[in-house]
């Protein structure tokens, strides 16, 4: 994705040494990193598809309670289906390695779940949750300027305000928070935690956000 954040490590290593043992510090680092940047860009791909689907059909979250109520249909996303797979078959060998090498990140990753089942719960409910929320974001913006919005405009706020709904998004840091949207979803899976508590507050900020001095300040960094 253009305005991707630049890509970061999850665990910083020394280097391979093929003599050393499969969980020692180095080869935990080194095999965590290599997948986490395939991770990050399958993430990002869903992300991007997830919201460029919601923004070709006419359909709009109107509210941050029609927003609410649609998250509790639980409308299936199988036009995603191979994206998400994808996330899921690269997230759990990490958790994996991951919690093979707890003695050494000082986390207790002997906690985690490492269920592919719980990952794609939390990445498909991930997804819904994004695509509401982008939704009822595009809806606003249209409200506000009375042309079509932005994709790039939408993807940033949704994101911003889905990891963090208390913070007002900035239209001159254009890059999208691939790296933590990824480590959300990876941690809130891998322990089994639900989103929806968030999702909620994201749609109420989206609610009252102001965003056409957003929209004129993102025109103008253009």
């Amino acid at each position: 994705m253009g305005l991707d954040e630049p890509r970061q490590r999850v665990v910083l290593g020394d280097g391979l040494d093929r003599q050393r043992s499969p969980t020692s510090p180095s080869v935990v680092a080194v095999n965590v990193d290599e997948s986490s940047r395939k991770l990050v860009d399958a993430v990002a791909n869903l992300a991007d598809a997830a919201v460029d689907r919601v923004l070709l059909t006419e359909a709009r979250v109107t509210s941050a309670a029609e927003g609410r109520r649609r998250l509790a249909a639980k409308e299936e996303t199988e036009a995603l289906g191979d994206k998400v797979q994808r996330v899921v078959v690269l997230a759990t060998p990490i958790v994996r390695i991951l919690a093979r090498g707890a003695r050494f990140t000082r986390v207790p990753w002997v906690m985690v779940a490492s269920s592919s089942v719980s990952i794609g719960l939390t990445v498909r409910t991930g997804v819904r949750e994004v695509q509401v929320l982008a939704s009822l974001v595009a809806y606003r913006l249209e409200q506000a300027t009375g042309a079509p919005s932005d994709p790039r405009l939408v993807k940033k706020i949704a994101i911003d305000l889905y990891l963090d709904p208390k913070r007002v998004p900035d239209p001159n840091e254009r890059r999208l928070r691939m790296v933590r949207l990824t480590r959300k979803w990876l941690l809130l899976g891998a322990f089994g935690r639900k989103t929806s508590k968030r999702a909620g507050k994201a749609l109420d900020a989206a609610e009252r956000l102001d965003v056409q001095p957003l929209a004129a300040r993102w025109a103008t960094a253009r």
